[in-house]
């Protein structure tokens, strides 16, 4: 989004990927179908040697006026290709999954080199909080909630239930995410199995916990109704397809799949973690704590039985999405966040040449 926003003259993208990625990766194509710049960095595996190289090379030839990094691994590597050409550093943080041990050694290494951006932007007020105590400039951070806009228009219901292949009279839960600890794929099971009415589950993702997710709904005796999708192409024209919308995370920066719900007119129940109040308050939802599937599974009820206030939840929702969280004020927030880098470097008397491009690196 944000280099569709800049535009093909102003950006060019830097996507490193393992071998098994490279061929027609999705990011990649989706990129040069907008006729976005892009660059694919094919490394393998701690390939970090190469990969640093690679990319210095890349930046050396581009000369782009600022470098902006997304995630841990583009801002230890990245960064530090940043560095060595003393260029203007700008990294998005989108959050800390805190787990395994591996990933929290990970996040300290990249909160060290966050120290060292020009600005760190935050997507969650409780990112704007982490980074701080890590020891970045409260000068350096800025509160910038992601933007959205809908990659393809909204199925209807009936169509996209037909591609989901849902059927039956009882009440739909969509939940569309990766299949990992953090987003609480667990906690929507064992909210369905203590929903009265019974709901049926349409699980949308794929992702390290499948099988023993699949094992839990054996055990929880709901097998028959789990619906396991995989990953969908598009998953977020196939929201009207569900009666309630369900984010159980555990952790969460500002969670794209939310504005997919909010846009698509669905009734919305997400857990109160990370940036998701600062998307949507009760007007507008119904949040729950993290980890108690009992409150999820009554919030569901609680759709079914106030159905004049679960439209109106919807609405609002729908509402605050195009009106808060649009693609071009948010570009605009960050394209302010680079001129004013521009000009405190060359205030302080740090070499900033007039170069037409910039380089988002992944």
């Amino acid at each position: 989004m944000l280099a569709a926003a800049q535009g093909a003259e102003e950006t060019h993208v830097a996507a490193v990927l393992a071998p098994n990625e490279a061929l027609n990766h999705p990011f990649v194509t989706g990129l040069k179908k907008l006729g976005i710049p892009v660059t694919p960095v094919v490394v393998g595996a701690r390939s970090y040697l190469k990969e640093y190289r690679s990319l210095r090379a890349l930046v050396a030839q581009l000369q782009p006026m600022i470098v902006h990094t997304h995630g841990y691994h583009a801002d230890l590597i990245g960064g530090a290709v940043t560095r060595a050409h003393r260029l203007p550093a700008v990294s998005t943080v989108h959050g800390f999954l805190g787990v395994p041990l591996r990933n929290q050694v990970y996040e300290r290494m990249q909160l060290i080199a966050l120290r060292h951006v020009d600005a760190a932007l935050a997507v969650s007020r409780p990112l704007v909080d982490r980074l701080a105590k890590a020891g970045v400039a409260s000068d350096k951070i800025h509160f910038v909630p992601n933007g959205y806009t809908p990659v393809a228009p909204n199925l209807t219901r009936d169509a996209a239930r037909q591609k989901l292949g849902l059927t039956g009279s009882a009440p739909i839960a969509g939940w569309v995410g990766r299949l990992s600890r953090e987003k609480g794929a667990d906690v929507i099971l064992d909210a369905i199995a203590a929903c009265k009415p019974p709901w049926h589950l349409s699980m949308i993702g794929d992702g390290p916990e499948r099988e023993r997710l699949r094992k839990r709904a054996a055990d929880l005796g709901i097998s028959d109704r789990v619906t396991w999708h995989g990953s969908v192409p598009s998953a977020g024209t196939l929201f009207c397809a569900f009666d309630a919308f369900v984010l159980s995370s555990r952790t969460e920066g500002t969670p794209i799949v939310l504005f997919e719900a909010m846009h698509s007119d669905v009734p919305i129940v997400a857990t109160r973690v990370g940036g998701v109040p600062d998307v949507v308050s009760s007007a507008e939802a119904l949040l729950v704590p993290t980890e108690e599937p009992a409150m999820i599974a009554s919030a569901l009820w609680e759709l079914l039985s106030e159905p004049a206030a679960t439209k109106q939840r919807s609405l609002l929702a729908r509402e605050r999405v195009i009106r808060d969280f649009g693609v071009n004020a948010w570009a605009a927030s960050i394209n302010d966040i680079y001129r004013s880098i521009e000009s405190s470097r060359s205030t302080r008397g740090i070499d900033v040449e007039a170069r037409e491009s910039a380089i988002e690196g992944r």
